[in-house]
C-alpha cells in the first residue's frame, strides 16, 4: 500500500511539474502513443522536436526538419528537411517512425518511457532506435538483441497506448528485476571498453 501511495504521489508531482502541455504532447490518444513529442508554436505535438525521421534511414544522420515540410499521422506532426522525405514518409509512415514512440530505447528496456535525444540514434534492420544520450546508447549496445527483446516486450505489454507520465512514475517506483541505474550502466560500459582494449 505504501508503494502505491508513493506511485500516486510521484505521478501527481510529475504531472504538476511538467504541466498539461507536455502531457498532451506526449499522449495524443489517436492511436500513436505515447510519443516523444513537444509542443511548438505551429503544433501541439511535434515528434522529436521536429527531427526528420526519414533522414535517419536514408542518410544515417540526424537532420532537423522544417515546418513547411510536415505531415500529420495519428495526431502527431512530423517535420522533414525536404519534400522528398515528406513524400517518402507519407507513403509508409510506420517504416520511419522511431521504435517505442521515439523514447530512449534503453529506457524502454526497463519499461520507462523517458528521454530520447534526436541526435542519439541507431538504425538496425530498417528500424530507428533513439537514445537519451551516448552513454545510454553504449549501454544498450552491450547486448542489443537482448535489449531489443526486452524493450519490445515492455512496449507491447505496458507502455504502448498508455499514459507515459503514469508509466514512468510507476516504473521509477516499482522497478523491473533487471533495472540498473545510470551509474551502474556507465561502469558496465567502461568495463567492456577496457576489456576490448586490453
Amino acid at each position: 500500500m505504501k508503494r502505491l501511495i508513493q506511485t500516486l504521489a510521484l505521478a501527481t508531482a510529475v504531472y504538476t511539474l511538467t504541466g498539461c502541455s507536455a502531457m498532451q504532447a506526449q499522449n495524443p490518444g489517436e492511436g500513436l502513443g505515447p510519443v516523444n513529442a513537444i509542443a511548438l508554436e505551429q503544433s501541439p505535438r511535434v515528434m522529436l522536436g521536429g527531427a526528420d525521421v526519414v533522414a535517419y534511414q536514408t542518410d544515417n544522420r540526424y537532420v532537423q526538419g522544417l515546418p513547411q515540410f510536415n505531415s500529420t499521422y495519428k495526431g502527431v506532426d512530423f517535420y522533414f528537411a525536404s519534400l522528398d522525405h515528406k513524400v517518402r514518409f507519407d507513403g509508409n509512415p510506420e517504416q520511419y517512425i522511431p521504435q517505442y514512440g521515439g523514447y530512449c530505447a534503453n529506457g524502454i528496456s526497463f519499461a520507462i518511457p523517458w528521454g530520447g535525444n534526436a541526435t542519439d540514434f541507431w538504425v538496425k534492420d530498417g528500424k530507428t532506435y533513439i537514445f537519451g544520450g551516448e552513454m545510454s546508447r553504449k549501454a544498450f549496445m552491450l547486448d542489443p538483441d537482448k535489449n531489443i527483446a526486452l524493450a519490445d516486450e515492455y512496449w507491447k505489454a505496458e507502455v504502448e497506448g498508455h499514459n507515459s507520465f503514469v508509466q514512468r512514475a510507476k516504473r521509477l517506483v516499482f522497478r523491473v528485476p533487471h533495472y540498473k541505474t545510470g551509474a551502474e550502466q556507465a561502469r558496465e560500459v567502461e568495463a567492456a571498453a577496457r576489456k576490448s582494449a586490453g
